[in-house]
């Protein structure tokens, strides 16, 4: 895949709903979120600021999916 696209903290944030994670804790402005299985991720949700391909890629892995299938649940 070689185009990684850039997204909102919100259009992340309804991957992971959508993937059933639910919000745990914040702190900051670091959202972390789980699902039921145990596996967790954090997703910085700044004012104004995109989330990077390489960040992107970050959070895929942490949930355990490959960036194209994460992508696939847009």
């Amino acid at each position: 895949m070689g185009n990684i696209p850039v997204l909102k903290p919100s259009e992340v944030i309804a991957i992971l709903i959508k993937l059933g994670f639910t919000e745990v804790r914040q702190r900051g402005s670091h959202k972390q979120f789980r699902d039921i299985a145990g596996r967790c991720t954090t997703v910085p949700f700044h004012q104004g600021r995109d989330i990077s391909p390489l960040l992107l890629r970050q959070i895929a892995k942490d949930i355990g999916l490959a960036l194209d299938e994460f992508l696939k649940h847009r």
